[in-house]
C-alpha cells in the first residue's frame, strides 16, 4: 500500500512538473530577424521539434502591416522596447533614444523596411578578422536564399523565390525626383541596384513589402508555416535566464505571466535576442565578464570578457525642412489629413498608395574621399519632416535628410543595471568617442546640404527647422552634438572571432566560446558594423547559422 502510495505521488509530482517543463530539440530565444529565420528553416525537418521564445507579442497589429505605421511604433512603446542610452558626453550629455521591436518579426516589424546588404568589403573583412566561411562570395547564397527580389529577378547576384520579399515603393513621392537630381548635380551617380556589383551612388530605395503590406520577418518566414506541428511559438514570454548543466546550456527559463516555465534543449539553445537582448541573456545567466557578474551577485558560470562589448551604431544627424503644403509628403495640415483619409481607403480597399511608402524612400552611398568601391557615409531621404525620431512633431509639410557614418570607430557596451530580468540593460553607444566619427559626419552634412537646398527642391519653397551655417564646421558641430542620435543599427555586442580575440564571444560557427550546446544568431555576432542597414545582414545570418546547426547535427548523427 505503502508502495502504491509512492508511485501515486510520484506520476502526480512529473506530471505537475511536465506543466511547468517541457523539451524540444531547439530552443531559439528572440523572435526577431535573425531568430525568425532559425525556428523557421530548422522546423523544416519535420523529425525535429523547434521552440521560439518571444518576449513581444503576435504580429497582428494593423501598424505592423501598414507600412506607414512604421512612424507611430517607433516612437511610442506599441510593439517597441523604446530604450534610452545613458547620457552621453559626444551629444551634450543628451541620453539617445533606442526603439527595438518587441513582437514577432522584432524590428523588422517596426522598422522603415530598407533593404540594404552592405557592402563586398564588410563581409571579406570579417573573414580577415578570423572567420572563415564569411567572406562577401560565401554569405551571398544565403542573402539570395532569403530573398525574392521583384526588380532584379534576371541578376545573379539577387534571389527569387525566397520568404523576404524586395520591391521598390509602391507609390514614391515626386519629392525624390529633387533628391535624385540633387544628387547628379554633385556627381553622385545613378545606380539603381546598390546592393549588386558597385554600392555607390544614388537611387530609389528597395524594400521588404510585399503586396503593399510590410514583409517583415515574421510575416515572411514564420505566417506561412504556423500550422508546423513541429514548431511552438510562445509570445508575451520574456526570458528569465538561460539554463546550464556546467558548461552545457540545457534549456531556458521564461515567464508566462507570473509564472516560470522551463523549456529545455536536447540538442542546442539558439540566443537571437538582439544586439541589446543577447548580450543582457547572456550576462543574466552568468556568462560574461567575471568582475561585472560578481559585483551584481551574478553567479558565474563562465568569465567571457567580451559579452557586451564592442557595441557599434550609426551615428544619425537629421535635417528637417518645413515645406509648401502641396507637396507630396506626410505631414499636419487641413489638406493632409484629407489626403490621409483617402489614402487610407486606398489601401484598406486596394493595398497601394502613400500608405505603402517607408517615409524613406530614397538614398545615396557616397564617399567623402573618392573611394569608388567603399562609400563611408550613407544619405536617406525621407518624404516627412523628422525631428527627434518623430518624437518632436510640426505643423506643416515637408522633408528630410538623413546622413550617417557607416564605419564609426567609436565603440560602447551594454552592461547590467541590476540582477532582475525584468530591468532595461545599460545601453552606451559612446557616440563620438573618436573624433573621427564626429569630422566624416561633418563632411556629410555638408554634401547632404548641398542637394537638399539645390534649386531642384526650390519650388517647393522649403525652409530649414534648424537654422546652420553649412560653411562654417564649429556650426555644424554644435548642430550635431545638440541632435544627432541612432539610425537604429546597434551591433557587435557579441562579436565573431577566433579564440584569440579577447572580446570574441562566438566562433565562426557562431557557438560561444568555452561552452556547448549555445549559439547566437543575431546582428550582435558582427565583428564590425556593416556599411548600411542591419536587417538585411542580420536574416542572412539567421540563414547561415541554420545551415550550420543542421550540418553539424548531421556530422553527430553519422559519427
Amino acid at each position: 500500500m505503502h508502495r502504491a502510495l509512492l508511485l501515486t505521488t510520484i506520476r502526480l509530482t512529473e506530471r505537475f512538473w511536465q506543466m511547468f517543463v517541457e523539451s524540444f530539440d531547439y530552443v531559439v530565444v528572440g523572435g526577431g530577424s535573425g531568430g525568425c529565420v532559425v525556428a523557421s528553416r530548422l522546423s523544416e525537418d519535420s523529425s525535429t521539434q523547434v521552440c521560439l521564445i518571444e518576449a513581444g507579442g503576435p504580429d497582428k497589429s494593423l501598424l505592423i502591416h501598414a507600412p506607414v505605421g512604421t512612424v507611430v511604433m517607433m516612437r511610442s512603446s506599441i510593439n517597441n522596447w523604446a530604450y534610452e542610452t545613458i547620457p552621453q558626453a559626444g551629444l551634450n550629455g543628451r541620453k539617445g533614444y533606442q526603439p527595438r521591436g518587441k513582437t514577432l518579426g522584432g524590428s523588422s516589424s517596426i522598422n522603415a523596411m530598407l533593404y540594404v546588404r552592405g557592402n563586398r568589403w564588410d563581409y571579406d573583412n570579417w573573414a580577415a578578422l578570423g572567420n572563415p566561411g564569411w567572406s562577401y562570395d560565401e554569405v551571398l547564397p544565403y542573402f539570395k536564399k532569403a530573398e525574392n527580389n521583384e526588380n532584379f529577378s534576371n541578376d545573379p547576384l539577387h534571389g527569387v523565390g525566397g520568404p523576404l520579399n524586395v520591391t521598390n515603393p509602391n507609390s514614391p513621392s515626386i519629392l525624390n525626383d529633387a533628391f535624385l537630381r540633387g544628387c547628379e548635380d554633385q556627381g553622385i551617380s545613378s545606380n539603381p541596384d546598390y546592393n549588386g556589383a558597385n554600392q555607390l551612388g544614388s537611387f530609389i530605395l528597395q524594400v521588404t513589402q510585399k503586396d503593399g503590406e510590410r514583409c517583415s520577418a515574421a510575416k515572411g518566414y514564420l505566417t506561412p508555416n504556423v500550422h508546423r506541428t513541429n514548431l511552438r511559438i510562445y509570445t508575451h514570454a520574456p526570458m528569465e535566464r538561460l539554463i546550464f548543466e556546467g558548461k552545457r546550456c540545457v534549456g531556458v527559463r521564461y515567464f508566462d505571466g507570473d509564472i516560470v516555465r522551463e523549456a529545455h534543449a536536447r540538442r542546442e539553445v539558439i540566443l537571437s535576442a538582439g544586439a541589446f537582448g543577447s548580450p543582457q541573456a547572456l550576462l543574466l545567466s552568468g556568462v560574461g565578464p567575471a568582475d561585472e557578474l560578481q559585483a551584481l551577485g551574478i553567479p558565474v558560470v563562465h568569465n567571457l570578457p567580451g559579452v557586451g562589448k564592442n557595441l557599434q551604431d550609426h551615428i544619425d544627424y537629421t535635417v528637417p525642412y518645413i515645406a509648401d503644403a502641396a507637396v507630396e509628403s506626410f505631414g499636419g495640415s487641413f489638406k493632409g489629413g484629407l489626403r490621409l483619409g483617402a489614402a487610407s481607403y486606398q489601401w484598406l480597399t486596394k493595398r497601394t498608395g502613400v500608405m505603402t511608402s517607408s517615409f524613406a524612400e530614397s538614398g545615396a552611398f557616397i564617399s567623402s574621399c573618392g573611394n569608388q568601391e567603399l562609400p563611408d557615409l550613407q544619405l536617406i531621404f525621407c518624404i516627412s519632416v523628422v525631428d527627434d525620431h518623430g518624437r518632436k512633431l510640426h505643423w506643416g509639410h515637408g522633408f528630410s535628410g538623413h546622413v550617417d557614418v557607416l564605419r564609426p570607430k567609436s565603440t560602447g557596451s551594454v552592461t547590467l543595471a541590476s540582477s532582475n530580468p525584468r530591468a532595461a540593460p545599460v545601453i552606451d553607444p559612446n557616440f563620438f568617442d573618436q573624433r573621427e566619427d564626429l569630422d566624416l559626419l561633418i563632411k556629410g552634412a555638408k554634401a547632404q546640404a548641398k542637394i537638399l537646398e539645390s534649386k531642384h527642391f526650390m519650388p517647393y519653397a522649403p525652409k530649414p527647422i534648424y537654422l546652420v551655417n553649412w560653411d562654417d564646421d564649429a556650426s555644424i558641430e554644435a548642430d550635431i552634438r545638440a541632435r544627432a542620435d541612432t539610425q537604429y543599427h546597434p551591433t557587435s555586442t557579441c562579436k565573431m572571432g577566433p579564440a584569440s580575440d579577447p572580446l570574441a564571444v562566438v566562433d565562426a560557427r557562431l557557438r560561444v566560446h568555452g561552452l556547448e550546446g549555445l549559439r547566437i544568431a543575431d546582428a550582435s555576432i558582427m565583428p564590425k558594423i556593416v556599411s548600411g542597414n542591419t536587417n538585411a545582414p542580420s536574416i542572412m545570418i539567421g540563414e547561415k547559422a541554420a545551415d550550420m546547426i543542421q550540418e553539424d547535427a548531421a556530422r553527430i548523427t553519422h559519427a
